[in-house]
């Protein structure tokens, strides 16, 4: 375990949930990135070892300053929040509040009660941004190029994995109607007959609510005879997510709703072209026509029409691919977005 002097922390990062999420994995691949410029660790109850950290307990016990006098709490859930108010106004440490909010709908009103308790907010794009009553600096997501990267040998890697060869098109997140993956299904149906070369792969799990829904999606599936062809995987490490990028050849972010979606630069990162909805921050990320393209929520039929005019000019998938890292590396790399998340905690610290 990568654990921290926590007399010497200026920063926290809380993480309070235990299954993967987005904002599990923005905590997990900036803290490391964070630590090179400034004494910062994440708490909570499952972080992996190569995270500088400190465990929930070491909390309750933390010297009342820290080296700067006040420290940075930075959460990203109401939850989170809640731990923050409460370690700085029932235990007495000295903590400056700071709030990223990725919501594109209007906040409960408890949300709103916690917002305006913070030193800071900050806003993962624009469109977030104009939801929010609070005044909010913008500063976009970003990756990991060091480890999000294109794939050396495909074809071995996709061996590796056990995956078929051909044209591979991905679908990765959590199973549930918000993030449209029934869209994705319903939208691979005719490109895979169409496309007999083709696979579709679906990544992610389904919580229980959610788990009738997923097994409605297999059962269409197998009605069109196309069970070996349209494969839904187990959920897999962060840390592992790059390798199920390099292996495809087209991702596709089928989204009803997002806050920011990171998923659409991983692929980028990865030299992957992206055909996404206009959700989120998925304007702002995939450069239409240039490293994919992009469709309107809930449009199947478009997203189905997109997905096939892509497969259908591999030349332009191609032109595509060789874009899409490039364009990550300029605007959405991790390091520009740990710098200018420290200089924030530097101003709250000074």
């Amino acid at each position: 375990m990568s654990s921290v002097d926590i007399r010497k922390l200026q920063v926290i990062a809380p993480n309070f949930k235990k299954r993967l999420s987005g904002v599990t994995a923005t905590v997990v691949r900036l803290v490391p990135v964070q630590s090179r410029s400034i004494a910062i660790a994440a708490t909570g109850p499952v972080i992996p070892p190569h995270v500088p950290q400190i465990p929930l307990t070491a909390l309750l016990t933390m010297p009342r300053s820290g080296p700067d006098g006040h420290r940075v709490w930075h959460a990203r859930r109401n939850v989170e929040m809640i731990g923050g108010l409460a370690l700085k106004y029932l235990l007495g440490k000295r903590l400056k509040l700071v709030f990223t909010s990725a919501s594109q709908r209007k906040q409960s009103g408890l949300t709103r009660w916690l917002i305006r308790r913070m030193d800071a907010v900050v806003a993962t794009s624009e469109r977030t941004n104009s939801y929010l009553e609070h005044p909010a600096q913008v500063i976009m997501h970003g990756i990991d190029l060091d480890d999000y990267t294109p794939a050396q040998d495909r074809a071995a890697l996709r061996g590796r994995l056990g995956l078929p060869d051909g044209v591979l098109i991905g679908c990765y997140g959590r199973i549930r109607a918000q993030k449209g993956t029934d869209a994705f299904v319903d939208a691979m149906i005719p490109v895979l007959h169409a496309h007999p070369e083709a696979h579709a792969l679906v990544m992610g799990r389904a919580t229980d609510k959610h788990r009738a829904f997923e097994q409605s999606l297999k059962d269409r599936v197998a009605a069109e005879g196309l069970s070996d062809r349209l494969l839904f995987l187990p959920e897999v490490p962060v840390e592992d997510m790059a390798d199920w990028y390099r292996v495809l050849d087209l991702y596709v972010a089928p989204q009803r709703w997002e806050g920011f979606g990171l998923t659409p630069i991983e692929a980028m990162a990865c030299g992957i072209p992206v055909i996404a909805t206009r959700v989120g921050a998925f304007d702002a990320l995939v450069v239409e026509g240039e490293t994919g393209t992009l469709v309107d929520p809930d449009d199947i039929p478009a997203l189905a029409e997109a997905t096939q005019a892509a497969l259908d000019a591999p030349e332009t998938l191609a032109r595509w691919a060789d874009n899409s890292r490039p364009h990550i590396a300029e605007k959405f790399s991790i390091e520009r977005e740990a710098t200018d998340l420290v200089r924030l905690y530097r101003r709250l610290l000074a």
